[in-house]
């Protein structure tokens, strides 16, 4: 009896060590992974700190004796970065609070609802998510002139609204489509309508799926540069990514300016995806597991 259990232990703990063993080359896989994305990172943030003095002397991979502001206040005078914050937090809040409550509405009729034609509807998603911008840049200019929306925050909120709800749809579609039919069709003994269900039910239980996609499409919505260069061209309406753009573009800025700008304008999305780090990875878990 004792060696059965001894031998049982050896046993676990063999298996303990090989399953540790196995994992090492995927965590060092991810250590390397983490590594080629945050160095970068930390090279621009130290050269955003650094003097042009410094940065010719010692070259970009050395530290700052001190740290030089004058770049980051330089670059966020001559751009008025602060009216450019306000217009992308704007524009990626709207698109991607709109984006959600579009997409919802679609998946629903499409992977609840079983509208006729479903099959050809997804198909017209998954053809507007592969339909390249640079396609779109001719037809949207023109409608939203005539639209009388042409530089405006509003124009660019519809046309990414729609563009971040396509993939969106066709993301949900497949959630609902194997969405319980029993918890619907209790509802609806219950006495609730087609509303009651959606919002009562349904989007409670899909909130995972959807705060994942909130948090892409504010993310996607804030690296966006083509049409909102395109479509904004007043100082006012311009976006961050696109006042970073124009401004390298004129070829006004030192190296360590354009290492405050890059830094100034990757920063409000890392902290956005830190902030909801956790619904991201609560989404995704769940996601997972069903």
């Amino acid at each position: 009896m004792t060696t059965s259990v001894r031998t049982a232990r050896t046993g676990r703990t063999v298996r303990t060590v090989r399953t540790a063993v196995s994992r090492y080359p995927v965590l060092l896989a991810l250590v390397i992974a983490a590594l080629f994305m945050v160095v970068p990172f930390l090279i621009v943030a130290v050269n955003a700190v650094k003097s042009p003095a410094e940065y010719s002397a010692d070259g970009p991979l050395s530290l700052p004796d001190g740290l030089y502001l004058d770049g980051l206040k330089s670059f966020w005078e001559r751009v008025d970065f602060g009216q450019k914050l306000i217009n992308s937090f704007l524009i990626s809040g709207a698109v991607a609070a709109g984006a959600v409550v579009l997409s919802v509405l679609n998946a629903y009729a499409i992977g609840i609802g079983r509208i006729r034609g479903r099959t050809w509807v997804l198909a017209f998603f998954v053809l507007a998510n592969v339909l390249p911008q640079e396609a779109l840049v001719y037809p949207v200019y023109y409608l939203s002139k005539e639209a009388g929306l042409y530089d405006t925050r509003l124009s660019v909120i519809i046309v990414f609204t729609v563009i971040q709800a396509a993939f969106g749809t066709y993301l949900l579609s497949a959630v609902l489509g194997r969405f319980p039919r029993e918890i619907i069709e209790a509802a609806r003994i219950d006495g609730a309508n087609r509303w009651q269900v959606l919002w009562r039910i349904v989007v409670p239980v899909s909130r995972p799926t959807l705060g994942v996609l909130l948090v892409f499409f504010f993310i996607w919505t804030w690296n966006e540069f083509l049409l909102p260069l395109v479509m904004l061209i007043s100082n006012d309406n311009q976006t961050v990514s696109v006042a970073l753009g124009v401004l390298q573009g004129q070829r006004l800025m030192d190296a360590t300016m354009t290492n405050a700008a890059a830094l100034l304008g990757v920063l409000p999305a890392i902290v956005f995806f830190l902030v909801f780090q956790r619904t991201l990875t609560r989404g995704i878990a769940v996601g997972a597991v069903k």
